[in-house]
């Protein structure tokens, strides 16, 4: 099998052909390649593809290669971590990635947690994905509408002022009735939000205020 290749000399490890038939059964096999088939972008790749633990394992060069990343972060978004720090600055990249998940953002470097285009990629795959937007952002109404459409429970992540807007309380609710709990008191004592809620999930009722509670 691939792990074999460690006890390959070090003639063999630098041999494509033999390494390349080595990733294919065992990503981790790419560890015991020389420096130069770690660095080789169709091994590599080929390694990714096996496991996408294997790019711990690549050269700096094949981890700033989009195709290879991307490969990586579809089985597994831990990847995100091994990738070159310009790939995870870089805006148009991590709008494809989180594509494939939302936690991407949370990988990415802090300035890219400003920038709105991205995060609407994110959200709009992953509701969750608002947890890792700045403060502004968290905020800002559109984001924070397709969050919750996408996830009602991310209501827990827009700003306090957000989750006192009738509007994208309503959506959250409809999405998950429990993210009743994570409204503004006064939505909480609204009846159309708490009624809204209750028929997604009856449980709500338990979030909804005392006062809404015993209005008769």
């Amino acid at each position: 099998c691939g792990s074999r290749l460690q006890y390959a000399s070090s003639g063999i490890r630098g041999d494509k052909e033999v390494v390349l038939r080595a990733v294919k059964q065992d990503g981790s096999a790419l560890q015991y390649a020389n420096d130069s088939l770690r660095a080789d972008e169709e091994v590599v790749l080929e390694a990714v593809k096996q496991h996408w633990a294997a790019l711990v394992h690549a050269s700096d060069t094949p981890r700033a290669k989009k195709e290879i990343v991307l490969e990586a972060v579809k089985q597994n978004v831990r990847a995100l971590r091994y990738v070159s720090s310009s790939l995870r600055a870089d805006p148009a990249f991590v709008l494809e990635a989180v594509t494939q998940s939302g936690r991407t953002l949370q990988y990415a470097i802090e300035c890219l947690l400003e920038d709105k285009e991205t995060l609407l990629g994110a959200v709009k795959h992953n509701g969750l994905a608002l947890q890792y937007a700045s403060v502004s952002l968290r905020g800002e109404k559109q984001i924070v509408r397709e969050a919750v459409m996408q996830n009602g429970l991310a209501l827990e992540y827009a700003s306090t002022e957000i989750r006192a807007e009738r509007e994208i309380v309503l959506a959250a609710v409809k999405k998950c009735g429990t993210a009743l709990r994570h409204a503004a008191d006064t939505i909480r004592g609204d009846k159309e939000a708490v009624i809204a809620a209750m028929k997604e999930d009856f449980s709500a009722f338990h979030y909804a205020s005392d006062s809404c509670l015993a209005d008769k």
